[in-house]
C-alpha cells in the first residue's frame, strides 16, 4: 500500500510516521526543498520534530504529481487557510476512488465553510463520497513520539472511514469512526478559539477556576453552534469535542493555547505570531466563529471576546469583565 500526505509540518510529519506502520511506502509533500533535502537523507523533520526519527518508509518530495501517484490514501495536513490553494494545485494529480482524508482543524475564513466543504467546493463531485475528516486529542510531538493516542475519523460514508481506520490502526494510535462530519469539524475547529481564551486566562493569572469555566462555557459555545449546522450533540462530549477541547486548553504544546497566554501579558499579536514556527489555528477560526454567530444568530461570547482582543485590540482584563457582567442566565437554558 502507497499513502501520500500533503502538508510537512509537524502533524503532516507525524502521522506519515503513523501510515508508514501499515505501507509500502508514504509520499510525504513539503514545500521548501531544504526541509525535503533533509528528511530523506537523515529521516527528520528537524524544523518541527527535532530529533525523533522518521521511517524510512517516509519519503519527501516537492513535487505534488510524485506525492499522489499511486497513493491508495490521501491526507491532507496543510493549515486551513492554505488548503484551498493547495487542493487547486494537486486536484489534476488526485487519485480516485479512494479516501481523501483532512486533518486540518479551521473554518475558512469568508466562506465560512469547514475543511470538508472546501474539500468538496473545490474537487470534482466524484471526489465527495471519498472525503473524510480526522481529529481529536493528538499533538503532534506525543504522535510521533508512539505515544498513545485516540481519535475519531468521520465521514459521511462509513466504509471510507472504516478505510482510513484501518490504515492507520497501530498498538499506540487508534481511532474510532463517525458519520458526524460536522460535529468532528466544529469541535476540532472551535477548541482552538476557546484555548486561546484558556490561556489569557492563564497569562493573567486568573487561576484554575477561571480555566475550568472557560473550558465548560466553551464547550455549551460550540455545541449550540455545531447543533444549530446540523450535528450530533453527543459529539461533542467525546473526542473530536471535550477530549480535544481539554488537551488544547491545558496542554503545554498547544500552539492555541501560547498564543492567548502572551496575550494575557500583554504582548500584541503580531509579535507573538512572529516568533511562531507553526499556525495557531484559533487566531484565524476566531474571526470565522464571530462571523458565524452574526450570520446563524447563536451567541458565542468566548469566541466574540477572543476576537475583539485578537482584531480590535481590546484589552484583556476588560475582556474578562465584559464576560463575568453579562446577564445572569440558568446553565441549561441560557447563553
Amino acid at each position: 500500500m502507497r499513502g501520500s500526505v500533503i502538508g510537512a509540518g509537524s502533524f503532516g510529519t507525524a502521522l506519515a510516521n503513523v501510515l508508514a506502520v501499515n505501507c509500502d511506502e508514504v509520499r510525504l509533500w513539503g514545500r521548501e526543498p531544504s526541509a525535503v533535502e533533509a528528511i530523506n537523507t537523515h529521516h527528520e523533520n528537524a524544523t518541527y520534530l527535532k530529533g525523533i526519527p522518521l521511517s524510512e518508509r517516509v519519503r519527501a518530495t516537492t513535487d505534488l504529481e510524485e506525492a499522489l501517484a499511486g497513493s491508495e490514501m490521501v491526507v491532507l495536513a496543510t493549515p486551513s487557510h492554505a488548503t484551498r490553494e493547495v487542493l487547486a494545485r494537486a486536484k489534476t494529480f488526485l487519485p480516485k476512488s479512494v479516501p481523501l482524508i483532512t486533518v486540518s482543524k479551521g473554518i475558512e475564513n469568508g466562506t465560512l465553510l469547514t475543511m470538508t466543504e472546501l474539500m468538496e467546493d473545490c474537487l470534482p463531485e466524484e471526489f465527495h463520497p471519498y472525503v473524510a475528516v480526522l481529529s481529536g486529542p493528538s499533538f503532534a510531538k506525543e504522535l510521533a513520539r508512539r505515544m498513545p493516542t485516540v481519535v475519531t475519523i468521520a465521514s459521511h460514508w462509513d466504509k471510507v472511514a472504516q478505510r482510513c481506520q484501518k490504515a492507520l490502526q497501530t498498538d499506540t494510535f487508534r481511532s474510532y469512526t463517525s458519520t458526524d462530519v460536522v460535529g468532528v469539524q466544529y469541535g476540532g475547529a472551535l477548541k482552538n478559539v476557546i484555548a486561546i481564551a484558556a490561556g489569557m486566562a492563564d497569562g493573567l493569572g486568573m487561576g484554575h477556576n477561571a480555566r475550568a469555566a472557560i473550558i465548560t462555557r466553551g464547550l455549551a459555545e460550540i455545541t449550540r453552534l455545531a447543533v444549530r449546522k446540523g450535528a450530533n450533540p453527543l459529539t461533542l462530549s467525546g473526542l473530536s469535542g471535550m477530549g480535544d477541547l481539554v488537551l488544547t486548553c491545558t496542554g503545554e504544546l498547544s500552539r492555541n493555547r501560547h498564543v492567548g497566554m502572551e496575550l494575557g501579558r500583554g504582548r500584541k499579536l503580531p509579535d507573538i505570531l512572529a516568533e511562531m514556527k507553526e499556525v495557531a489555528e484559533g487566531v484565524k477560526t476566531a474571526k470565522s466563529a464571530r462571523d458565524l454567530s452574526l450570520k446563524t444568530g447563536v451567541e458565542l461570547p468566548i469566541c466574540e471576546q477572543v476576537y475583539l482582543i485578537a482584531y480590535e485590540g481590546k484589552n484583556a482584563k476588560m475582556a474578562v469583565v465584559d464576560l463575568m457582567t453579562r446577564q445572569p442566565k440558568s446553565e441549561l437554558s441560557g447563553v
